[in-house]
């Protein structure tokens, strides 16, 4: 048994009383505390998820830890949740296995304070223990009969990460990072991470790097070689960003692989595919290294292209075979990515999209479907209709997937541009928004239109709307960093256009607006660029982003049974020919089987031939037509929380109401007290349910809101706060005659307030601060006329309470 002081009660005592008094000195007592064996207490390890409140975003509470038990700073082994001294002992088991399944421990706790029980994930053993083991103890369990117990894996399992730049790893960074040294000190020569985009997988690689690094985890054989890695991916941006921002620590270390120049005698080395890649023009430059010049070869977004059996990029990974090779994505298994699981073999560490909304540090986001009526029945021109070169187009239907790639459409850039303007004016205008198109003429088309019809704002920023695709070159970069820039705030450029180049590797943690007018053609595809806004910077108030979709793209996507990562909300809307919004005529059935996948225009393919001299074209261009942006629904998961279905939001809200509330009796009853009252409406919104939004949906400006969620949830009548409060005058008016003359306007009055305004005029003490109530004195002088403060409270509540009988 643990020994205790002595003290009076201890089956008094609360979970904080317990954890002084008992478990903080037994913990000690084994010998966490001592340097370096750290006891982290009250450690929150997720930020909590958001929740969408219609245009508004709160946070739940994230997941605590009473104690993290860590051998060292960056290396923890085991997780112990206390309770009251008076509980059971194995009530906190199920909760410190659960946190230790999510950070990757092997060891859980469960105390009150009399007992411990330990459930060991190595043995599968669950036991009543009399102390804790010793850190040394716990550590040598962990590692026995692994190849982590020589002088030089344990130093380097042991190095202390680079916590420099103040920011201290996120749990799943540190599995991430702990697991990869541990499979190379293992001898695994293949390693794959998979991580969400926006999760850290570039910060991850660094701090993998400098553990292996500065421990000379390769000098055994010879204590003079010196650690050398090779950070590859498939655009500049990609190395670059990586080379002059998170690895800069390096310094001198660093070296870019460009210009045909194979430079020896540095360490941490930077190269796109292209850069040492053989082509028509030269051999190959990657054969200047030997081999076995690399002992680490880091491939960034490893799923496009350079693990392919028939990759070009392929022979470069199999030339440094001995060399231990990490890979890096955010795609999980799926038949696009089939080759990399292939060649890395299954992830040593998945960390999803799904996940990281879970745990609050990716943002939720909203999904707006809007469909315009080429998209909703296709377009097909009359018969010998010529395009804007003269060249007659085929009749035939042509249908979303066509639009851009076939046929482009003027006036359906144009609505589209238009609806998008609409939007941004009705939210904010300066909201950093990306705009995929189909290739990069459509990029600038879909650019002209959005900066005509925002000549107020690019007149006094010119670009305020740029195009950012290959063919800027130097320009589309800088255009690019100042959209990216958070340190000078930069609010210009704030909507870009492009096609592929900034699907991937774009760092942009304010993007609010993430817009689809071209077919999403993969999963993979979707997800890198849907993970332009899923950072989050709570800073810059950028809490949640919301899709735009114009295709049908991202509702198709979520179809997919392996989609990991659903939206809070995804809308439908219809505008006219002008992209205004109009009502909806009808509710469009999601259809789980609609999922065909259209390919992307790959880098290289023709990018909207212009030229009438040509007689080849990719495309035909019809500059007239009339165009309506043709059907506002809600989506949510269902029970499971695996597939997506589609609802009204009053549906979606009486559901919720019924799941909380049994009967109308049972609402009003925690309705009608102010206090219960304010749990309510919290748990409303902790569900994504935001009232005013409920009265504009409903178009029920004058109702009482209880009324309201009753006759939503309820089917019950529905009654305006005019007709509850005269109703109240009427039928008890002995309530307000037990009060003197000026206490009865008092309460007469801030009735009619509520008439006006609902419930919240009745909040004391804001409510005595509001004319006409205010011009009765002050809230000690108003309350006097009651007989105190606690008199008035009461005479609020009361006539709340007769309010809802």
């Amino acid at each position: 048994m643990i020994s205790k002081n002595s003290q009076p009660n201890p089956f008094e005592f609360s979970e904080a009383d317990t954890c002084r008094e008992y478990v903080t000195p037994a913990i000690q007592a084994a010998g966490w505390g001592d340097s370096p064996f750290e006891i982290a207490e009250q450690r929150s390890f997720t930020d909590g998820r958001i929740v969408l409140t219609g245009r508004t975003a709160k946070r739940r509470e994230g997941k605590r830890a009473d104690y993290l038990l860590r051998y060292r700073r960056d290396l923890t082994l085991a997780v112990v949740e206390a309770k009251p001294y008076k509980a059971p002992v194995g009530d906190g088991l199920q909760q410190a296995k659960d946190y230790a399944e999510i950070l990757g421990l092997k060891f859980a706790y469960a105390t009150n304070g009399r007992e411990i029980i330990e459930f060991d994930f190595l043995t599968g053993i669950e036991q009543k223990i009399d102390r804790y083991p010793t850190p040394d103890e716990l550590w040598h369990r962990q590692t026995v009969g692994t190849p982590l117990t020589s002088a030089v894996a344990v130093k380097t399992m042991l190095q202390s990460l680079n916590h420099s730049t103040g920011k201290p790893p996120r749990y799943y960074q540190e599995i991430a990072i702990n697991r990869t040294v541990s499979a190379i000190l293992s001898g695994q020569k293949r390693i794959l991470l998979t991580m969400a985009t926006g999760t850290g997988k570039t910060p991850t690689a660094f701090h993998i790097v400098w553990k292996l690094w500065t421990s000379g985890w390769n000098k055994d054989a010879d204590p003079t070689r010196k650690t050398r890695v090779l950070f590859l991916a498939d655009r500049n941006i990609l190395v670059d960003d990586p080379k002059d921002k998170t690895f800069a620590i390096f310094g001198d270390a660093r070296w870019k692989i460009e210009n045909g120049d194979a430079v020896k005698g540095r360490e941490i080395y930077f190269s796109t595919y292209q850069a040492i890649a053989e082509d028509e023009r030269r051999p190959g430059l990657y054969k200047e290294y030997s081999p076995d010049y690399f002992d680490l070869i880091i491939i960034d977004e490893c799923h496009r292209g350079s693990s392919r059996a028939d990759s070009t990029w392929r022979e470069i990974l199999e030339w440094f075979e001995p060399a231990f090779q990490l890979g890096l994505t955010a795609t999980p298994l799926r038949e696009e990515s089939r080759d990399t699981y292939a060649y890395f073999g299954q992830p040593l560490y998945e960390y999803s999209l799904k996940q990281g909304i879970e745990d609050g540090f990716l943002a939720p986001y909203r999904v707006h479907r809007v469909i315009t009526t080429f998209d909703a029945a296709g377009w097909r021109p009359t018969r010998g209709q010529l395009d804007r070169y003269g060249n007659e187009i085929p009749d035939e239907e042509y249908h979303t997937k066509d639009f851009e790639r076939l046929v482009s459409l003027k006036a359906r850039t144009e609505a589209v541009a238009q609806h998008l303007t609409d939007y941004l004016k009705r939210t904010d205008r300066f909201a950093k928004t990306i705009v995929f198109c189909v290739d990069q003429e459509h990029a600038d088309e879909m650019r002209r239109a959005l900066s005509n019809l925002n000549a107020d704002l690019v007149a006094q920023n010119p670009n305020y709307v740029c195009r950012v695709t290959a063919a800027e070159g130097d320009i589309g970069r800088g255009h690019l960093s100042r959209f990216q820039d958070l340190e000078t705030n930069q609010s210009t450029p704030t909507i870009l256009t492009s096609s592929q180049m900034l699907t991937t590797g774009v760092d942009a943690p304010t993007v609010k607006n993430v817009v689809l007018v071209r077919v999403i053609g993969s999963m993979s595809e979707f997800k890198q660029i849907i993970g332009r806004g899923t950072r989050v910077r709570e800073d810059y108030n950028k809490l949640f982003f919301d899709i735009l979709d114009y295709t049908g793209s991202a509702t198709r996507m979520f179809a997919d049974p392996d989609f990991d990562g659903h939206a809070a909300q995804v809308m439908e809307e219809a505008a006219n020919e002008a992209g205004q919004v109009v009502e909806p005529e009808h509710v469009v059935e999601f259809d789980q089987q609609q999922n065909e996948e259209y390919p992307p225009i790959e880098p290289g393919q023709p990018q909207g031939v212009n030229d009438p001299a040509l007689d080849q074209r990719r495309k035909f261009y019809v500059d007239g037509g009339r165009v309506e942006i043709a059907a506002h629904l809600v989506y949510e998961l269902d029970a499971d929380g695996n597939n997506l279905r589609m609802v009204q939001f009053s549906d979606y809200t009486a559901e919720k109401v019924r799941v909380l509330y049994r009967s109308p009796e049972d609402l009003a009853n925690h309705w009608k007290d102010p206090a219960t009252r304010e749990t309510l409406i919290a748990q409303l919104a902790d569900r994504g349910i935001d009232l005013a939004q409920l009265v504009e949906e409903t178009n029920q400006p004058d109702a009482d809101l209880l009324d309201l969620l009753c006759h939503v949830a309820f089917n019950a009548p529905l009654l305006t706060r005019r007709q509850r409060a005269e109703k109240l005058r009427r039928d008890k008016s002995d309530f307000f005659e037990q009060y003197g003359d000026e206490a009865r306007q008092i309460l007469s009055e801030l009735l009619d307030r509520y008439t006006e305004n609902g419930t919240d005029q009745l909040r004391l003490p804001d409510a005595l601060r509001i004319a006409p109530i205010s011009l009765h004195g002050n809230a000690m002088e108003i309350a006097a006329k009651f007989g105190g403060p606690e008199q008035l409270r009461m005479a609020v509540t009361q006539m709340q309470a007769t309010l809802y009988p």
